[in-house]
């Protein structure tokens, strides 16, 4: 093997750099000995041609290397021969960085401008390790730190409790609160949050004994409300702020309902909390909702009264009899009912709460024991019985039915706009995906207007000799129906004139058709 390597073609310093420069130029990097094989150079690779300038091979001079290689003639950036470093020298591109930016350098600030490939990751990584004539034992973080000021996020600074306290005065006097964990950062404390600050409290870092947080810190030495150590309740009391409520709204509280006004400091969620779970003195195993029930009698509507058949039909009649139609779940309060409604009704109904088995509806409820027709229960359809109404309807006004017609006159209780939902959706038996129109345009050659019949200058033309014939003058575009083409109109005919609609070209009108035609037979 040595013997074949030794055989191989001479290789020269201007050769390699030429290969080099078209790699560089091809990918834009300079190639590295793990490049792999050189393109346009048979059987050669850059680790064998960076073999070879170390061991002197290939009349090659040896004791070199490509990246020395390339760093001596193309000024290549050579990881192994970097330049020694100084900390006065790091110390001074960091204050350049802060002049430029506004920030001190980190790991990840990147380039270094105007230093030949310097990156603040790699001169971090030096003053670590000790390379590049540097101590070691040190980082970039520590080096400002130590000798900049600037606050290593590692290595906070010791807090005190009396430093905490003046921070959290000058907060209260700022914002009239005292600080809470949350609150972000601290104006007083350039680099601090609250949320750090409690962290140390808790777990007794930066030089604090721990066992603490910033809630019960401001509780005992400000007298601050503190969340997790809230004065006991009692149900008269609540009772009492509940009864403030509704004498001043009109409404009684619930638990979303804000801050007690009487209580500064309490929610009524927090109050319901207390009730639910217990604790603050109380018991636990209620709410809110069922303590003004069981006090005031307000209506829990977690804890509704049972609903009986009887009973909703009741409030049916009573309903049609006044309005004189059946209700629906739109149909609002249920007056002989104070706090029911219709709509709680329904929802009954199909859930089966309240006693009653659920899967209807107020619709299908009404339409099973009073006959009233449901959209739900409607008969199944089919296209002939449709098209049978569809004739009937034309022979009678003229005209096809549309959504827009309204009732099926030999169809009681139905709409063209129901029949053209079902054949869409596939309801009442139809396979869906059809309408009304299309049906009829299929079934009974209906003209489609989203699929009009093409049309020719000449076809136009023939028409419009015809209406001159018939009334001594030319159409125009609001001469209204076309007799000899039937659901055509002029206006339709001159706008696909205009807009090259219907293969018509487009870019003319009724009017320009006409006189262009008229000039050319020396009609003046």
């Amino acid at each position: 093997m040595a013997r074949k390597w030794l055989l191989r073609r001479p290789l020269t310093i201007e050769e390699i750099l030429s290969w080099a420069d078209a790699y560089r130029e091809t990918t834009g990097r300079w190639p590295t000995k793990d490049t792999g094989a050189i393109l346009g150079a048979k059987f050669e690779t850059w680790l064998g041609v960076d073999a070879a300038l170390r061991g002197g091979l290939r009349t090659l001079p040896g004791n070199s290397s490509l990246a020395q290689l390339l760093a001596e003639h193309r000024g290549v950036r050579n990881i192994h021969g970097l330049p020694t470093l100084s900390e006065g020298a790091i110390l001074q591109w960091a204050e350049a960085h802060h002049q430029r930016t506004g920030a001190w350098p980190s790991i990840a600030s990147g380039v270094i401008p105007d230093t030949a490939g310097e990156t603040w990751k790699a001169l971090d990584t030096a003053l670590r390790l000790g390379a590049r004539g540097l101590p070691g034992g040190r980082s970039l973080a520590r080096l400002l730190a130590e000798c900049r000021g600037v606050r290593h996020r590692r290595r906070p600074p010791r807090l005190t409790i009396a430093q905490i306290l003046r921070w959290a005065d000058a907060h209260h006097a700022r914002t009239g609160a005292w600080p809470k964990a949350g609150d972000g950062a601290i104006a007083d404390a350039p680099g601090d949050t609250w949320l750090a600050v409690d962290m140390a409290l808790r777990h007794g870092r930066r030089g604090l004994a721990g066992g603490l947080t910033l809630a019960l810190l401001l509780a005992n030495e400000r007298q601050a409300r503190n969340a997790w150590s809230r004065p006991s309740l009692t149900a008269g009391q609540v009772l009492a702020w509940a009864d403030a409520v509704h004498e001043r709204t009109g409404d009684w509280p619930h638990a979303e309902s804000g801050a007690v006004a009487d209580a500064p400091g309490e929610t009524w969620l927090a109050v319901d909390h207390a009730l639910k779970r217990g604790g603050r003195g109380m018991p636990g195993g209620s709410s809110l909702a069922d303590l003004l029930a069981a006090e005031r009698g307000v209506r829990n509507l977690r804890n509704l009264p049972p609903l009986t058949r009887k009973q909703i039909l009741a409030w049916a009649d009573a309903h049609r009899k006044r309005t004189g139609r059946w209700p629906t779940v739109e149909s609002g309060s249920i007056p002989d009912a104070p706090g029911e409604s219709w709509i709680t009704v329904n929802e009954a109904l199909r859930k089966g709460t309240r006693s009653l088995r659920g899967g209807s509806s107020v619709a299908r409820f009404l339409s099973q024991y009073r006959g009233k027709r449901s959209h739900i229960g409607l008969p199944a359809l089919s296209q002939k019985k449709i098209l049978v109404w569809a004739d009937a309807h034309f022979q009678r006004t003229g005209k096809w039915p549309n959504t827009h017609t309204g009732p099926v006159v030999d169809a009681p209780g139905e709409t063209w706009a129901l029949i053209d939902n079902a054949l869409n959706q596939g309801h009442r038996g139809l396979p869906g995906g059809s309408s009304l129109l299309r049906l009829l345009v299929r079934k009974r050659g209906v003209r489609d207007p989203m699929n009009l019949p093409a049309l020719t200058e000449e076809q136009v033309l023939g028409w419009a000799r015809v209406y001159f014939e018939r009334t001594g003058e030319w159409p125009a575009y609001y001469a209204g129906a076309i007799a000899d083409a039937p659901g055509e109109t002029w206006a339709r005919v001159d706008s696909a004139l205009r807009l090259g609609k219907r293969t018509l070209p487009g870019g003319s009108s009724l009017a320009k058709l006409l006189v262009r035609v008229r000039i050319a037979a020396g009609d003046g």
